[in-house]
This record gives structure tokens, C-alpha cells and sequence, in this order.
């Protein structure tokens, strides 16, 4: 299937690696150009160098910071740079918080985070919705986490604020349907990633138990018995990103393996 992919442009957040780095690759093998960010120079440039070899669409990239006040004007004044003109596909993601209990939330500790994973996701958008809108077609995909559906214990920051994104982007895609620009959510359950390693590890010190038990446990609560790729994942951000995913707005996604047990 042609997902039309080819040409678009496209700025994922948070793609030196992981969930992100798993969208930027199946968007350029799809033929769209993407501009990657993260904090990691050298990490991006060696992802955006792979990608750039295998093709056929192109990679940028720029260094970001989400809990940085600037970085919304920083990132549009770059995509304007390197595109000349407005993006086509927004991909938000902030990555995971660190984990820990709710009990222990801080005020401060609640405003840094929610400024960096709400506000400044809801400012990017707002920033590149006009051109998007101007020209009859957008895709804003979000990264959130399964906790939205069923809270994940031990992940209070992140089970806390992320539901403050469906709200967001919910009522936006009723507004901007009729416009051919659409709004969705793609949430993640257990993805193989660096974060998941640690998230595992931690688990394993706290239970005195081996990693290996801690992974296998979690895995045969899954459904499909394993965990995730970011390959999966990345495909199925392309299709929802894509032409062909026109009539899906307003939609939050589980890529999950079934592991989320509500309707």
C-alpha cells in the first residue's frame, strides 16, 4: 500500500531514540523528509546519517530541549530553515518521566514536568496548525502512554499529566476535521526501548528479584507474549500519519500487544 508519504515533511520530537527514533525511520522509508530532536547531538547525527544511507526520504536534524522556554520558537524557526515552508506531519513526544510514586508529587515537581510534556506540545501544535490548515492537509500524532486507559503503578508523573493531552487533542480534532488536518493519539504499552530497560531494572532491584524474571513476568501478562518493537510502533504511526489514514481523527490507538484490558 502507497501511504502517499512521499515528500511530506515532517518534524518528530524526542527521535534520537526509542518511540521517536522508531517513527523518523518508518516515516523516511515511507519517502517523507524529517527533521529529528532531541538533547543528543552526537546521537542524532549518527541516526540521521543511518537514515539518510537506507532512504528514500531525507533526515535533518536540531538539537531541542522541551524544558527549555524557547524551544517552540526554536523549532519553528528551523522547520521554516530547512523546509522553506510549513510541515505537513507533526509527530509530538516528550519521552517518559521518571517514574515514581504519587504521594511523593511536588508542586514544582508537577509544574516542570507539565510545562516540558502539555504545554509546550500544545504551543509547537498551535504554532504549525495554521499552515497545516491553510493548506487543506495536517497529521498531528502525539506519543502518549497506555496509562491514559489503565494507570501504571509506580509512573504517578506520567499517569498524572498525559491525560491532560487527550482532553487537548480530542476537542482540537472536532475543530480542524473539516479542514483535512487530523488529530490522534498513539499510545504505547511495552515497547522495547532504553527506557523499558530501565523501568525492568528498577523493578528487579526493588523486588530483589533478576531481570530476566522481572521481564519474563511482564511479558506473559502481554496477550501476545513479548514486548513490542519500535518497528511495529513505528508503523503504525506511518499509517495513521499517512493519506490513507484520512478518516481516523479524534482516535487514541494502542499499540499494545492487548496487554490493556479495558474495552
Amino acid at each position: 500500500m502507497d501511504l502517499g508519504l512521499m515528500g511530506k515533511r515532517a518534524l518528530v520530537l524526542a527521535s534520537s531514540r526509542g518511540l521517536g527514533a522508531g517513527i523518523a525511520a518508518a516515516l523516511v522509508q515511507e519517502g517523507a523528509d524529517v527533521i529529528l530532536c532531541g538533547r543528543n547531538r552526537d546521537e542524532l547525527a549518527q541516526r540521521t546519517s543511518r537514515l539518510n544511507d537506507a532512504g528514500p526520504g531525507r533526515a535533518f536534524f536540531t538539537e531541542a530541549d522541551l524544558f527549555q522556554e524557547d524551544v517552540v520558537e526554536r523549532l519553528t524557526t528551523t522547520v521554516s530553515q530547512i523546509y522553506g515552508g510549513a510541515l505537513d506531519i507533526l509527530v509530538n513526544n516528550s519521552g517518559g518521566p521518571p517514574p515514581g510514586r504519587a504521594a511523593d508529587l511536588t508542586p514544582d515537581l508537577l509544574t516542570t514536568y507539565f510545562n516540558a510534556m502539555v504545554l509546550r506540545l500544545i504551543d509547537l501544535t498551535h504554532a504549525v496548525l495554521p499552515g497545516m490548515r491553510e493548506r487543506g492537509f495536517g497529521r498531528i500524532l502525539t506519543v502518549a502512554s497506555s496509562g491514559i486507559i489503565e494507570p501504571i503503578p509506580g509512573l504517578a508523573l506520567s499517569n498524572t499529566l498525559r491525560p491532560a493531552l487527550s482532553g487537548w487533542s480530542k476537542t482540537l480534532a472536532s475543530e480542524v476535521a473539516a479542514e483535512g488536518v487530523t488529530v490522534n493519539m498513539l499510545l504505547p504499552g511495552s515497547i522495547l526501548t532504553a527506557r523499558l530497560d530501565d523501568l525492568d531494572r528498577r523493578a528487579a532491584e526493588r523486588s530483589g528479584r533478576s531481570l530476566e524474571a522481572v521481564r519474563a513476568e511482564s511479558e506473559a501478562a502481554i496477550p501476545a507474549g513479548r514486548y513490542g518493537t519500535t518497528e511495529e510502533f513505528g508503523a503504525t504511526a506511518a499509517f495513521l500519519l499517512s493519506e490513507r489514514a484520512s478518516y481516523i481523527t479524534g482516535s487514541m490507538i494502542r499499540c499494545d500487544g492487548g496487554a490493556a484490558r479495558s474495552v
